[in-house]
């Protein structure tokens, strides 16, 4: 006999463990996306944990085709924007009109939205754009709305921001506000693929053979789905001394020679959020420090500046993190 669960519609039903959201998105990604597994997984915490995400990286590591696809693969609405020098910020949040009504010839204000009113919006070479319209992001990651004309628009939810900045071009480029990297849940460094997973590249191409493309990706994840996931990663418990964890290397960068501002209290929320979320990736309930050293990297490399002398001499904000994390004792 058939059950009231039999008639619920399978893509839109709650899965019944993160981990199970996270391993679909995983699948049907790879379908398109050769190796980046880490770049992946990190990318898919900030889904479950509801944060944004920076991706930092040279061009052509597939950075863009990797948020497309994702976003292909999450039943959500997916917008991309091109930042560039001429990017106003009404261009992204919208804007007021007037209109006449031709029955009765009174005008009225309507408000067009931008492309920001979506899911899932992939930011693309978001340092190619000054300042001011780099700023129109700022309401919209903190608050899940826009200002316009002092009218607050909410955004649909959930609401994804993921970004990609490209590091070894100058010119025409602008440095994201310290306010604004401050938003993003992580910043994922995207490096080159390992040899063999170059290697089966080249293979494929060579072969005539290419990924599935993104038109053949199906939505696997509904919005449902996230939101079931997000509230487990908010149920993943965590013990007194793996806290205290977080609070110490959290405050530890503060302390170091090498850093001229350390990690915010944000910081230390966002930590929490991400180790909580690598653990629900593990099909875990309960945090461990491994979790809390896995998020130190992505969650704080972009939030410490460091003095100038320490970046002459080519210290890196990942070194001075690494640092932290071989001098905090590590509870048992």
């Amino acid at each position: 006999m058939p059950t009231a669960s039999d008639h619920v519609v399978p893509g839109r039903r709650a899965l019944d463990d993160a981990a199970a959201t996270l391993a679909k998105l995983r699948a049907e990604v790879g379908r398109v996306i050769v190796g980046q597994s880490r770049v992946l997984d990190e990318v898919l915490i900030c889904v479950v944990a509801g944060g944004h995400c920076l991706l930092r990286g040279v061009p052509g590591l597939a950075k863009t085709l990797l948020i497309k696809t994702l976003a292909q693969a999450i039943n959500l609405q997916f917008s991309r924007i091109q930042f560039t020098p001429d990017l106003m910020p009404s261009d992204i949040v919208g804007t007021d009109v007037i209109e006449e009504d031709v029955t009765t010839g009174k005008r009225h204000i309507r408000f067009i939205r931008g492309p920001i009113f979506a899911n899932i919006i992939l930011a693309d070479e978001i340092n190619r754009t000054p300042p001011k319209t780099q700023a129109a992001l700022l309401e919209a990651m903190q608050e899940s709305q826009v200002s316009v004309d002092g009218v607050a628009h909410p955004l649909p939810d959930p609401f994804l921001v993921v970004a990609t900045q490209n590091p070894i071009e100058y010119e025409g480029t602008y440095p994201l506000p310290e306010a604004q990297l401050d938003r993003f849940l992580f910043k994922v460094d995207v490096g080159y693929p390992d040899a063999a997973e170059e290697r089966r590249i080249l293979v494929l191409q060579g072969a005539g053979i290419r990924p599935a493309g993104i038109s053949d990706v199906r939505p696997v994840v509904s919005a449902q789905d996230i939101a079931a996931a997000r509230a487990l990663v908010g149920e993943t418990s965590i013990a007194d001394d793996v806290l205290d964890y977080v609070l110490a290397v959290v405050r530890a960068t503060r302390e170091l020679p090498s850093v001229e501002i350390g990690a915010s209290p944000r910081a230390a929320v966002h930590l929490l959020a991400a180790a909580k979320a690598f653990a629900r990736l593990d099909d875990r309930t309960y945090v461990t420090p491994d979790d809390v050293a896995t998020a130190a990297l992505p969650v704080l490399r972009h939030r410490i500046i460091l003095h100038p002398e320490a970046e002459l001499d080519r210290f890196r904000p990942d070194d001075a993190i690494e640092s932290v994390l071989r001098t905090i004792p590590v509870p048992r």
